[in-house]
């Protein structure tokens, strides 16, 4: 696509997937970052990001929970041919406990009640939002790939997994994407996650490319947050370990000054540089970052400049663990294996 639009297509994954080289996070539309927006300005905003050529949507059961697959299922009325969908399950809250469940009951019908919210007959792109340990990989896979069968999902992803369990799950039925978290301030996934999924053919989508909006607008992001807005209480924005992180920031905007392009852009342009296999799924809730969200795919960075962005922002360069609580990650997400 040339002129206006200028996103780029990308094949994700080896089983045919097609997406725009950039995709939308709509979690921060309805929920965790603040209050939710305005339905009409979000409508408005899928619609713009369509016509864009951004066409790859992210959502989740969990996100609202469920508004934000009712409200992504409203701004697709009309356009779900143009669109390459991806949602999720397993993740949801009890008690105000964490619960994930992997189990194929649960699975089946979890897919069932997305199709019904999002108001369309197949899932392109349906992840395992979080690995249920209690349940063996192959066992919640045999469900998903049922689901292929059936015509009700496309392709199956999985989030937050560990190298081990993507390989499990890639035996049973072939994994078209792993979302995953990675930028500037999150690059521990380059040791064992990242090879893993190239070996396999594995599309990589990296969320919160731009460290949840810190490597936007560096440590005053957390000065205008809203009160319940859930990064308030990640380790990373706590005041000791902001102090220390805002050199990151400093650095990166330092040399976003010398490129001529914005902080945001330089790093969402890192991760974009990291291959053509990686699909980063920036959220906004704004027109205008949309707008330059899509600008970091024409910035293009020297061999020189990767590797001064990537001396600067170095595994060990930032403090604070990206949760705050346990089973939130691939670190903790082994399963039992099937007994024989």
């Amino acid at each position: 696509m040339e002129g206006e639009v200028g996103v780029r297509r990308m094949k994700l994954g080896s089983q045919g997937l097609e997406v725009s080289a950039q995709g939308l996070g709509c979690m921060g539309m309805s929920a965790f970052y603040g209050p939710p927006k305005p339905e009409s300005d979000m409508i408005a905003l899928i619609h713009h990001a369509i016509d864009k050529g951004i066409t790859f949507f992210d959502t989740s059961d969990f996100y609202g929970p469920f508004t934000n697959e009712i409200l992504l299922g409203k701004g697709l009325i009309g356009r779900r041919e143009k669109v390459e969908l991806a949602t999720k399950f397993a993740v949801y809250i009890v008690d105000g406990k964490f619960e994930v469940r992997g189990d194929p009951e649960y699975v089946r019908a979890a897919c069932e009640a997305s199709l019904k919210r999002l108001q369309v007959d197949y899932i392109d792109l349906y992840y395992q939002h979080r690995v249920d340990t209690r349940v063996p990989i192959e066992v919640t896979m045999g469900e998903l790939k049922k689901l292929v069968e059936e015509g009700k999902i496309k392709y199956i992803g999985l989030s937050e997994a560990s190298a081990s369990t993507i390989r499990r799950a890639h035996a049973v039925h072939p994994i078209t994407a792993v979302q995953l978290e990675w930028s500037l301030w999150t690059r521990d996934v380059e040791e064992d996650i990242i090879p893993t999924c190239r070996e396999l053919g594995i599309g990589i989508v990296p969320y919160s490319p731009l460290g949840r909006g810190f490597l936007s607008y560096g440590p005053k992001l957390v000065d205008n947050l809203a009160n319940n807005d859930y990064r308030k209480m990640l380790p990373r924005f706590q005041p000791d370990n902001l102090e220390h992180n805002k050199f990151v920031f400093e650095r990166v905007n330092e040399m976003a000054v010398r490129k001529g392009c914005t902080p945001s852009q330089l790093a969402l342009a890192w991760v974009h540089h990291q291959g053509s296999d990686v699909c980063p799924i920036p959220g906004t809730t704004k027109i205008e970052n949309l707008n330059q969200n899509i600008g970091a795919l024409s910035v293009k960075l020297t061999a020189d400049e990767l590797a001064e962005l990537e001396s600067l922002a170095s595994a060990d360069a930032v403090k604070g663990d990206r949760y705050d609580g346990p089973s939130m990650t691939w670190k903790e997400s082994e399963t039992p294996y099937l007994s024989s």
